[in-house]
């Protein structure tokens, strides 16, 4: 019996991410990443009244929920969670800051600086990034932490 392929791209995902310090780089830089290109996926006009909901953020959250359903249904339900929260964070961000900040360079800043964090976790595991050799690699990093929530916990992933 073959493994699934959410437990493969997992597995090739960890095999470059094994040291303790690359990990806990991952853990604070994958989701600020996230957050960032949410927020500014959230600053482009959208074809109606840009609401907490109605934005394109709202899009790639649920372009990123379909990938993960043909993945794993319970990696696709704590995204639904995780990215909801992400969005509702970005809308009252976004609302709070602008127009004194405006909020694209705020995102741009944190989207920066957690690639150079991302990078510089991968200097010292001497590996590396996944989505080097595959771009869907970029979407697994989520899950991959995610999946560790849900081991902790006792969640089938």
């Amino acid at each position: 019996m073959s493994a699934r392929k959410i437990d493969q791209l997992l597995n090739e995902y960890g095999e470059s991410h094994q040291n303790v310090t690359n990990k806990l780089i991952h853990w604070i830089c994958v989701p600020a990443i996230m957050f960032s290109l949410m927020g500014l996926f959230y600053t482009i006009p959208f074809v109606v009244e840009r609401s907490i909901f109605t934005n394109w953020a709202s899009v790639l959250v649920l372009l990123t929920l379909v990938y993960y359903a043909t993945l794993s249904l319970p990696i696709c339900l704590g995204f639904i969670f995780v990215g909801g929260a992400m969005v509702v964070g970005n809308h009252y961000l976004f609302q709070a800051l602008n127009p004194t900040v405006p909020y694209i360079f705020v995102c741009i800043g944190i989207f920066v600086l957690a690639w150079i964090g991302q990078f510089v976790g991968h200097g010292i595991e001497g590996k590396k990034p996944s989505f080097l050799k595959d771009l869907q690699f970029l979407l697994v990093g989520p899950a991959w932490l995610l999946h560790f929530i849900y081991k902790t916990v006792g969640v089938k992933y």
